[in-house]
């Protein structure tokens, strides 16, 4: 555990762990929409954010939104384990992005390539920012005093 006095979270790792956070409400909300109503909000709301793995069902969404709301807590607690698994998701996201937007540009679908480019750039400045050594700095416990 890092001493929030002699560290304080950065602002860019403040606003990514609020995207995590964001993130996993909306994940968290539709799975439940999906569980209490079934049919009200399609599999396709997840698409977005879960690439396939929303077929899984509702429980899939329910165990995302856990692990954006952990990953979101553990960016404002300065965790170093939730810092790798922020980079991890990030690089994944951009992975599974590169063929919808490769799609997008050989079929001229303007619309598809710019929501798609939109988030390979902003997985790409997430893995970037928390990849800086200077930000890793920060996500490093104190030395124990025995």
């Amino acid at each position: 555990m890092t001493n929030q006095a002699t560290h304080p979270v950065p602002a860019g790792v403040r606003a990514i762990a609020a995207l995590f956070g964001v993130c996993g409400m909306y994940l968290g909300i539709v799975g439940l929409l999906m569980l209490a109503r079934p049919g009200l909000v399609g599999m396709a709301a997840g698409a977005p954010l879960l690439f396939g793995l929303e077929l899984a069902g509702p429980y899939m969404f329910l165990l995302m939104a856990v692990a954006g709301g952990g990953i979101a807590w553990g960016l404002f607690k300065l965790n170093n384990l939730a810092r790798h698994g922020a980079i991890l998701i990030a690089i994944a996201g951009v992975v599974m992005l590169v063929p919808s937007v490769s799609g997008a540009m050989v079929m001229l679908q303007a619309r598809a390539l710019v929501f798609g480019g939109v988030g390979i750039v902003v997985r790409v400045m997430v893995a970037w920012y928390l990849s800086q050594g200077h930000v890793a700095e920060q996500f490093k416990s104190p030395p124990r005093s025995t």
